[in-house]
């Protein structure tokens, strides 16, 4: 038995869907063709001007009202936060005192079905460990369920590959680390898997908007939501504008021609034009819109449509254990649709747009004065530009560490250029940062203390 077969047979025995094996089977091929998933910087052209919000212009009432009531809104909701110790979901975070990733979302839907006298569904792409307590927070608030749609729907999960001869990966000292989800570009594929695509369909929805449920700024935009549903476009991708900080995310470009999303992943060694953020000036926030009807479509003809190009994560069986199995994870990503769906379209946003929470330096920033939290849900930044905030690692990386060390409070960093923090720090209440300051431990920064760079 090949490794094919041996991969595809561990997945269908889980009752897997056609959907979900062609998928699977698609990107099986593409492992086993590495050109495929390379794109060298000399095939590229750099995007030029791109429509923005503003130039879409606002839309009548009587025509936000309609894009609104036949739109979705999903968030991805699958991590657990992991990386920052947590054990449930990332979503469930507080961004602000007694407001999770998953309030501020719920608040932001229904205000705008009250402004807009719309329906606005709203749905959770979910995995098996985020799935209860994320819906348990979702019904907290009231009239937020939709009768005709659930709260949520599954991804998938393939088998984890062995590095070596890719053939599914055996652990039985946890057999659940053996499989993975095949990264966000599993959208397509368990929205028809689960049957979401033909409720969404049936209930009269037509256009979905798509982001992380851990990026403040993804708020569906009536402009957008009126202008795909004036100019029918199937797909549309939102960019911001590149800097310095984004050289490692996935960029905006042209190849013979047609828009594509070039990852980190996908360049060749030695190819340094990835980080040329002058030449490819564009980055993917990860917020897209799509039409449901054309999806379906698309995926009539072939169950593993759209096509995405493979990402290929090199990882340990265990990522908690550096020294067991290395293995392959096939993963997909789901704003590179862009470059397969015929009509697909850019639209430059704000950087305000992608405002996402990676890591503890990024979380201080939100519970800092530097975001205020609006009572429709919103997270509003206070300032244009922002100071860089540098944590260690290693004595502020786990939230736990982070809560304890910050037990008084974020500081004020209104009026701060840069905050970086080294060795046992802790912070007391009302601190204020102003300038560029740096703070090496062992120190206790006394209540309402101002530390001047």
């Amino acid at each position: 038995m090949s490794y094919v077969d041996a991969a595809l047979a561990a997945l269908t025995a889980r009752d897997a869907h056609p959907a979900e094996v062609e998928a699977f089977r698609r990107r099986l091929e593409q492992l086993a063709k590495p050109e495929s998933a390379v794109v060298p910087g000399e095939e590229l052209d750099e995007v030029g001007g791109l429509p923005t919000l503003e130039e879409l212009g606002e839309p009548s009432d009587a025509d936000a009202r309609a894009a609104l009531d036949r739109l979705a809104v999903i968030k991805l909701n699958g991590g657990l936060g992991t990386s920052m110790g947590l054990a449930g979901p990332k979503s469930l975070l507080e961004i602000k005192p007694g407001t999770s990733f998953l309030d501020a979302v719920a608040r932001q839907t229904l205000a705008l079905r009250a402004h807009h006298g719309a329906r606005l569904p709203l749905l959770l792409m979910d995995s098996e460990g985020t799935r209860e307590p994320s819906l348990a927070a979702l019904r907290r608030h009231d009239g937020l369920e939709d009768p005709d749609l659930p709260l949520d729907f599954l991804q998938g999960s393939e088998p984890k590959l062995r590095a070596d001869d890719w053939e599914p990966v055996s652990w039985p000292a946890d057999p659940r680390l053996e499989w993975c989800p095949p990264g966000h570009g599993d959208l397509y594929t368990a929205l028809a898997a689960s049957g979401t695509i033909e409720k969404l369909v049936a209930a009269g929805v037509r256009w979905c908007f798509v982001s992380n449920s851990d990026n403040l700024g993804a708020i569906p935009d009536v402009r957008v939501a009126a202008w795909m549903a004036a100019h029918e476009v199937p797909f549309a991708l939102e960019v911001a504008r590149r800097t310095p900080m984004d050289r490692k995310g996935g960029h905006l470009a042209r190849r013979r021609g047609s828009l594509v999303l070039r990852e980190t992943a996908q360049v060749p060694e030695g190819d340094e034009s990835f980080t040329d953020i002058e030449r490819f000036c564009f980055f993917n926030t990860n917020n897209l819109w799509f039409d449901l009807e054309h999806l379906r479509e698309l995926q009539d003809a072939d169950p593993a449509a759209p096509f995405l190009p493979l990402i290929v994560n090199r990882k340990t069986v265990d990522p908690t254990d550096k020294a067991s199995t290395a293995v392959l994870q096939l993963e997909t990503a789901m704003g590179a649709a862009i470059g397969s769906i015929e009509g697909a379209r850019a639209i430059e946003v704000p950087r305000t747009r992608f405002a996402p929470v990676k890591t503890t330096d990024d979380l201080l920033v939100a519970r800092s004065d530097l975001y205020d939290l609006t009572d429709d849900g919103r997270m509003v930044p206070t300032l244009d530009r922002f100071p860089v905030v540098g944590l260690e690692k290693a004595r502020f990386g786990m939230l736990g560490d982070f809560e304890r060390r910050f037990a008084g409070g974020a500081p004020s960093l209104a009026g701060a250029s840069s905050l970086t923090v080294s060795g046992d720090v802790t912070f007391g209440s009302g601190v204020v940062v102003e300038g560029d300051v740096t703070v090496d431990g062992p120190r206790h920064v006394e209540d309402g203390e101002t530390l001047r760079g």
